[in-house]
């Protein structure tokens, strides 16, 4: 997990969206992370202490003047204990305070004394939010390093709809991830990452697809964005996933022709490949205008081969490592090394879809990665994140003996 062991200061402040921070602490600790809570005294108001007590596993500071034996100069000891320090809710008030060097309580006071990386997650009124003072305090802020999240629009507490509400803890969480674990190991490359299935269509209101949920390719790209790359990632049927942090850009598309079409334009500039699609091997090779109607017991739909995506990278290859994919049921070495030496890779990752644990809706994953020179790396069992970091550590291995 990314967040293993890494310290995490949760400041709360006094708004509605309080509430929230306890569902922030407790993701933080379901993701190995340690918490300990700072809360105003108005936050008080919303959420108890002894509420982000039992939920932190730590004890919660409010007071300058508390005694709380753990901590030695509390306010110094927290700021230096911190590997990242994250508002969440952000009033406009604490917001001002920070920005005008203003230090009158525990939260501020620590903010102020802490050279960890700071996310202010604002909640607020809609007008307050956009009040050209807290705009440019926001902006103060963000020249002097302090990260933030732009606030969620919808309905709000005070009754009036826009923006201002506080991002779901998932978000926040994932920017705390992208803050505290970035590193350098693919800086200044550029990376193609594909994800999802492809849909070709029959008529206007039936296709052909696959299971494909996209979660592995995202995953990928998402190591890809926190291993320092820019990160392109061409999308086509998703669960409706959400665009991971950090990334360049992310285009969606239908058919395999059309990412066909997005990966080769950006294709010679690139430095990595890694393609994780499930694309659909054929198309109908005459959609219907309008929808076919039911009448005969059979239908039978002439198919026709769609290109190769993969091959085609490979028979263009220069500089580029290219990493394929090879969800099979059956012979998967066998089929997965054919298939790496047919399509010029540097890298193949193959899979039984069948197994449990590794199927296509699944969190988890169980591959084998294969290589040109006749390796074979047997992993167990793991989630989608971890499969995906250790695909960028052995794709980074290959670019830099390049």
């Amino acid at each position: 997990m990314l967040l293993e062991n890494k310290n995490v200061v949760l400041g709360i402040t006094g708004g509605i969206a309080a509430f929230k921070a306890a569902e922030i602490a407790s993701q933080l600790r379901k993701r190995g992370a340690h918490v300990k809570c700072i809360m105003t005294q108005h936050a008080t108001e919303f959420i108890t202490p002894l509420t982000m007590r039992e939920i932190s596993g730590n004890p919660v500071a409010v007071s300058m003047f508390g005694d709380i034996p753990e901590f030695n100069v509390e306010h110094i000891a927290l700021a230096q204990w911190a590997d990242v320090f994250v508002i969440a809710p952000a009033t406009a008030n604490i917001i001002g305070k920070i920005a005008g060097g203003i230090a009158d309580d525990m939260l501020s006071t620590t903010v102020m004394a802490t050279k960890a990386p700071v996310l202010i997650a604002p909640a607020m009124n809609t007008n307050m939010y956009l009040n050209p003072i807290v705009q440019d305090n926001i902006h103060k802020l963000e020249q002097y390093g302090y990260e933030f999240i732009t606030p969620a629009s919808g309905h709000l507490a005070c009754g009036t709809t826009g923006i201002g509400r506080l991002p779901e803890p998932a978000e926040i969480i994932d920017h705390i991830e992208w803050i505290v674990c970035r590193t350098n190991l693919l800086k200044g490359k550029k990376v193609i990452v594909t994800a999802g299935g492809t849909r070709e269509p029959i008529d206007p209101v039936r296709f052909i697809g696959n299971h494909s949920s996209g979660r592995m390719g995202f995953a990928i790209a998402k190591a890809a964005a926190f291993a320092g790359a820019e990160v392109t990632l061409v999308a086509g049927t998703t669960d409706n996933l959400k665009t991971p942090v950090g990334l360049a850009r992310r285009i969606d598309v239908g058919s395999t022709r059309d990412m066909k079409e997005v990966v080769d334009s950006y294709y010679d500039t690139c430095d990595l490949v890694i393609k994780a699609a499930a694309v659909a091997d054929y198309r109908s090779a005459h959609p219907a205008e309008n929808k076919i109607k039911k009448s005969d017991e059979t239908l039978t739909l002439p198919m026709t081969k769609n290109p190769d995506i993969l091959l085609g990278l490979g028979q263009r290859k220069k500089h580029q490592v290219l990493v394929g994919f090879a969800a099979e049921t059956t012979h998967v070495l066998e089929y997965g090394a054919a298939k790496l030496k047919k399509k010029n890779l540097d890298m193949l990752v193959a899979n039984d879809v069948s197994a449990e644990g590794a199927g296509f809706k699944g969190t988890t994953n169980i591959a084998t990665f294969l290589f040109p020179d006749g390796s074979v790396e047997k992993l167990e069992k793991m989630g989608k994140d971890e499969l995906a970091s250790l695909i960028i550590q052995r794709a980074a291995a290959i670019l830099a003996k390049k």
